[in-house]
């Protein structure tokens, strides 16, 4: 098979070696030219995967001759670029087309597959992955799983088989709502558990804040028509375990670093990459507003980030709500 990564950051290079892994003829579009050739010349993209060896890989800046007869293409940039990116490329009539990133758009709340069906994207030929995913350990070759949702199961099947290796075993899911939802929401609580960590307040409240974030991402899937059971499984308890569990994450460490008394820029300069948390807390949080779905914890998150609350006075509202039953 013949397939097309599109976004060479650290996630999409990974995906670019599991297809390749996989026995597929890959190509990896990106933006600069010397990243590249590096791929091409040295089979390394040190900038975001460092120390990791790629297998062949066709690495280019020119998004036409990436997608040029292929039939798989991945997607795999920002969440806040992908309307952007959509306007612009040229995709192929008949490829399926899989969305990799986890995040909501910021502006209109929407997930990733609402804008490929806004760009004119068959229903039957978008997929989304979703899962415990940190691209450092799969650029490692470590065993993990992951989830393939779509809204047709053909489609499904079909990314299925392309990603499975040795140490990549996907899934597949019909309920691509559940999917989205669960990997936009995981961000903002592994946010609020890295200020956990980072204020030292121990693994119990860890585990108050990761479980209870699943409850209120669960019950804000259910109001948008998900499939609850979809957030017990990996692409919702399995990549909220990771991302909160792993310093590999981004929206964790960010949260770390907040936590110690670091300033909001100065955490995210010290960031590697794009913290999907900042952008989606709000998203969400006008989300649940809209149907009626309260976010005691994510909607926390946006505050602090936009300096209006500190991280110990968004604990100490949380510790503070009136007491009531577990739901």
């Amino acid at each position: 098979m013949r397939v097309a990564v599109l976004g060479a950051g650290a996630f999409g290079t990974v995906l670019s070696l599991v297809f390749a892994d996989a026995g597929h003829e890959v190509r990896l579009c990106g933006r600069r030219a010397d990243q590249a050739d590096e791929i091409n010349e040295r089979r390394t993209n040190e900038r975001y995967l460092p120390g990791i060896e790629l297998p062949p890989i066709l690495a280019t800046t020119d998004q036409q001759l990436a997608t040029d007869g292929v039939e798989v293409v991945v997607l795999a940039v920002p969440a806040q670029t992908m309307r952007e990116n959509l306007q612009h490329w040229q995709l192929p009539a008949e490829a399926l087309i899989v969305s990799a990133a986890k995040g909501l758009e910021a502006e209109t709340g929407a997930r990733m597959s609402e804008l490929m069906l806004d760009a004119g994207i068959d229903a039957e030929r978008l997929a989304v992955i979703a899962g415990p995913n940190l691209a450092r350990e799969i650029g490692a070759r470590m065993p993990t799983a992951a989830v393939v949702a779509a809204y047709s199961n053909e489609t499904a099947v079909r990314v299925q088989r392309s990603l499975h290796s040795p140490y990549f075993r996907p899934y597949t899911n019909l309920d691509v709502v559940g999917c989205e939802l669960a990997g936009a929401a995981k961000n903002p609580i592994a946010l609020a558990v890295g200020m956990i960590i980072g204020r030292g307040l121990g693994d119990n409240l860890l585990g108050t804040v990761m479980s209870r974030g699943l409850a209120e991402a669960t019950r804000l899937g259910e109001a948008l028509g998900a499939d609850p059971h979809t957030f017990a499984g990996l692409a919702g308890t399995g990549d909220l375990v990771a991302t909160c569990y792993s310093p590999l994450s981004r929206n964790r460490s960010f949260g770390e670093r907040l936590g110690r008394g670091m300033p909001v820029a100065e955490a995210l300069a010290a960031s590697s990459g794009v913290v999907e948390a900042i952008p989606t807390s709000g998203s969400l949080a006008a989300l649940a507003d809209e149907v009626g779905v309260e976010l005691p914890i994510i909607s926390r998150i946006a505050p602090v980030i936009e300096g209006q609350i500190s991280p110990d006075e968004a604990l100490d509202a949380l510790m503070s709500r009136q007491v009531k039953p577990e739901r």
